[in-house]
């Protein structure tokens, strides 16, 4: 077992009220509003989900950000959606990994590639302290993915609440 020890403390310091002040109630507000927006423009569905750090347990199995965000998609049901086109942005913010995690009907006409270049540019406005702004330009990059393959043709339907999720 290799255990990281320099992220056993980032995840050990991460506090309730640091993520709190990553994201304020009105930097939540404004993600939320992005992906209400978001949903006007296409027929998926976008989820954003901030978790502060791991439990201890899963930091010793050495569980990563992406297994994280895996688990996170399938308890939120980010994929019981109508075309199965839901999208999950995770943020892990103790380690300041973001993970997007598409569901079949989207992932199969996105490549990976372009979900990494969302993950990083989102993860670069986060190091520099820019949560609001890194998680709505992350939203919108996704809108306009879901809209080329997802365009609206019908009233927006909401299979998946549009607030933002802190865990």
């Amino acid at each position: 077992m290799n255990v990281d020890l320099k992220r056993i403390v980032r995840h050990l310091m991460m506090t309730h009220w640091r993520v709190k002040a990553a994201f304020s109630p009105r930097s939540l507000s404004a993600i939320e509003k992005a992906i209400q927006e978001s949903h006007k423009a296409h027929v998926g569905q976008v989820r954003f989900v901030v978790e502060g750090a791991l439990h201890s347990a899963a930091l010793f199995d050495g569980l990563t950000a992406r297994e994280r965000a895996i688990d996170v998609f399938s308890q939120l049901r980010v994929w019981d959606t109508e075309y199965n086109n839901g999208v999950l942005i995770y943020l892990l913010l103790a380690d300041r990994d973001v993970e997007i995690i598409a569901d079949r009907g989207i992932h199969s006409r996105v490549p990976r590639e372009e979900w990494e270049a969302v993950c990083r540019m989102m993860e670069s406005e986060f190091q520099r302290g820019k949560y609001q702004a890194g998680a709505v330009r992350g939203v919108d990059q996704v809108t306009a993915l879901l809209k080329k393959h997802f365009p609206a043709h019908r009233p927006p339907r909401e299979d998946l609440p549009s607030s933002p999720v802190l865990m």
